[in-house]
């Protein structure tokens, strides 16, 4: 896990939080979020007003494949801009980039910095995780398929059916990953 060097990560004494979580893409930009409380692990806590994570929104960002890049790019910004303000989070996840030897590794890389371009000025703290550090925090075993980690994401949340599309699946693996982390 990588800290951002920017704004200060959550305040340890904080009671509740927003978590957000970004799959960063082109063609889809994965996002699911989620309100977290800092209550004990009672019977107390197991009534549905007192649980200690919701889910409060998951969805893509669609960039059309046939528009210039740079209208892409820019619809990634926009809309995103837009979801910080609606949401606020405390604290955002993101996943680390690291080399893949895929076709699509600039495009990605190229959202990836309108991602973080756009955090920096909303002045929003962010953990990376790699996709084995998720796979681990969700699963316990860092080379977990993607139907564990949906899986266990349903389960997290209370969900009966899995959080589709993938890639805002995706997101809410990563935003629950950062809570669990603790930081």
């Amino acid at each position: 896990m990588a800290l951002s060097t920017t704004p200060s990560l959550r305040d340890t004494t904080r009671t509740e939080q927003t978590i957000l979580g970004i799959d960063p893409g082109l063609a889809q930009l994965g996002f699911g979020s989620i309100h977290c409380r800092n209550v004990p692990l009672t019977p107390v806590s197991a009534r549905s007003d007192q649980k200690p994570v919701q889910l409060l929104d998951f969805g893509v960002i669609e960039t059309p494949k046939k528009t210039p890049i740079g209208q892409r790019l820019s619809t990634i910004y926009e809309d995103l801009h837009t979801l910080l303000t609606e949401i606020q989070p405390d604290l955002v996840a993101i996943e680390k980039f690291f080399f893949y030897r895929m076709s699509n590794t600039i495009l990605v890389a190229q959202a990836r910095g309108v991602v973080l371009l756009v955090l920096a000025q909303h002045n929003v703290p962010y953990l990376e995780f790699t996709p084995a550090q998720v796979k681990q925090a969700l699963t316990g075993y860092g080379n977990a398929d993607k139907q564990e980690v949906q899986a266990a994401v349903a389960r997290e949340l209370e969900l009966e059916q899995y959080p589709k599309p993938d890639d805002a699946a995706d997101a809410l693996a990563l935003a629950l990953t950062a809570w669990f982390s603790g930081i």
